[in-house]
């Protein structure tokens, strides 16, 4: 369980017990990462479901705070900079990482963050005002699975957190994944176009910038999710004719 800790301690701002942590076993938390989702997931839906009492929209509110607040918009930080990055990608690729790797956040980026949180407030209005509580569970678990599917496939971009990430990934972990990720569709059939959304995400990066990296990880977590989410509106009204 050492290793879910680790997880827990950088994918969220949870207090969680002291474990000494070196490059080996940071590098191999990131097998834990989708568990770290079902985490983040029982909060979020556990925000929204008491905030969805008074109205659907005081219940997405909460969930989108509560999404924010327990990831620390840790994923939020790589979306405004794969945006900024992206802002540059018309100029020369040494121009594009050194926006990249610029810690200040631009204007694109601003733009990103403010659009994926009005794109998550609205989707999750619809999924509260549908009750889809244990769908909407599912999703930050989902999500998490991207990561080791990009770290597996694709180059890192430079000797950082991708990097470090890579040895620890094999084709079994992720096939283990994908068995819990076929089982929980059981609860959100959305989740299967999960696959799918991951691949574009990741051969999307690969024309962009080359390569994955810790704030390709963390724009593709949150736009999957946001994905997924959407899917899960989508399937729920082909369903029911909402």
């Amino acid at each position: 369980m050492k290793g879910f800790v680790i997880a827990l301690q950088f994918l969220t701002r949870l207090p969680t017990p002291r474990v000494s942590t070196d490059d080996a076993s940071f590098a191999a938390s990131m097998r834990w990462f989708p568990a770290v989702g079902l985490v983040v997931g029982a909060i979020v839906a556990g925000a929204a479901w008491p905030g969805s009492l008074v109205d659907a929209w005081v219940g997405a509110l909460a969930a989108l705070v509560a999404w924010v607040g327990v990831t620390g918009a840790l994923h939020l930080d790589g979306l405004a900079d794969l945006a900024d990055a992206g802002g540059a990608a018309h100029k020369d690729r040494a121009t594009l990482l050194a926006v990249l790797a610029d810690p200040h956040v631009g204007s694109f980026g601003v733009v990103a963050i403010v659009l994926q949180l009005l794109a998550k407030l609205v989707l999750l209005h619809a999924i509260i005002d549908a009750r889809l509580f244990v769908p909407l569970l599912l999703v930050p678990f989902a999500a998490r699975i991207g990561p080791l599917i990009w770290t597996h496939w694709l180059p890192p971009l430079h000797q950082g957190l991708a990097a470090r990430f890579r040895t620890a990934i094999q084709p079994a972990r992720i096939l283990g994944w994908m068995g819990a990720l076929v089982i929980a569709a059981w609860g959100n059939p959305a989740l299967l176009a999960t696959p799918l959304v991951v691949f574009i995400w990741g051969r999307l990066v690969r024309r962009t910038i080359g390569g994955i990296s810790g704030d390709g990880h963390g724009a593709g977590i949150e736009l999957v999710e946001t994905a997924l989410l959407f899917t899960t509106i989508i399937v729920f009204r082909l369903a029911y004719g909402a």
